[in-house]
């Protein structure tokens, strides 16, 4: 029997490689990107049952992207894990006034946009048949709760309506995939412990990955299209 593959982009701190590590010690075959493969070390030192491959890819470049999925056309991808994504620059407290009203930098939203919802687009289209031909059929998006019209209204211009944009546009490519038998599921990781916080995170990146990787297991049809935290409840948007 084949090892289960997972692609999860932005794997080389945080979340992403909290992800690699876990799938790999549960004997997956992990591709894992980052956009600059000379900060690959914390990636090459995991170890585990599975087996790494370590790509360079800036999800930006569609370029870029589309060469990579021609490089693993004809293999099968279990889970597309859109993990790679931007607050703004770092460190975050002292920028995140260029997303805020009266100070807005567009060239910088554009940048986000760019980051946190095109790219996972053009990711799924990139690689949906390779997710189509295998056995699990997901595409799984690391979204947030600022995204939520509901939920939270963080002024962060930029960051909020990327994650809006991002949950809208992998809601319609659920109905879209549906007939494939592909899974598309949007998740909040939670404030988790990283470069990208404020100081005041609350969630360990093991935690969150953990929470995520079995509800990420625990996928069936009927939850295409949901949105969901790491500790599966319901995010209202």
């Amino acid at each position: 029997m084949s090892r289960p593959t997972v692609l999860v982009t932005g794997a080389n701190r945080g979340i992403g490689l909290e992800f690699a590590r876990q799938y790999l010690a549960d004997g997956w075959r992990v591709i894992a990107t980052l956009r600059d493969p000379a900060n690959a070390g914390d990636l090459e030192a995991l170890t585990g049952d599975g087996e790494l491959i370590i790509e360079g890819l800036e999800v930006t470049d569609r370029d870029q992207i589309d060469v990579l999925a021609q490089r693993y056309r004809g293999q099968t991808i279990d889970v597309l894990l859109n993990n790679a994504g931007m607050i703004g620059p770092v460190p975050i407290p002292q920028h995140i006034g260029r997303q805020h009203f009266g100070t807005l930098d567009y060239e910088l939203w554009q940048q986000v946009l760019q980051t946190n919802t095109l790219g996972p687009m053009k990711m799924a289209e990139a690689f949906v048949d390779a997710v189509a031909a295998s056995e699990q059929k997901k595409i799984v998006s690391l979204s947030s709760t600022v995204g939520s019209l509901v939920e939270r209204d963080t002024p962060a211009f930029a960051y909020a309506s990327s994650k809006t944009a991002l949950n809208k546009a992998m809601r319609l490519l659920a109905d879209v995939l549906r007939d494939r038998g592909i899974i598309v599921a949007l998740f909040c990781p939670g404030y988790v412990q990283t470069r990208m916080d404020f100081g005041t995170a609350d969630v360990q990146p093991e935690d969150s990955v953990a929470g995520l990787r079995q509800l990420i297991a625990d996928l069936q049809p009927q939850h295409s299209g949901t949105f969901r935290r790491y500790n599966g409840e319901t995010v209202a948007w």
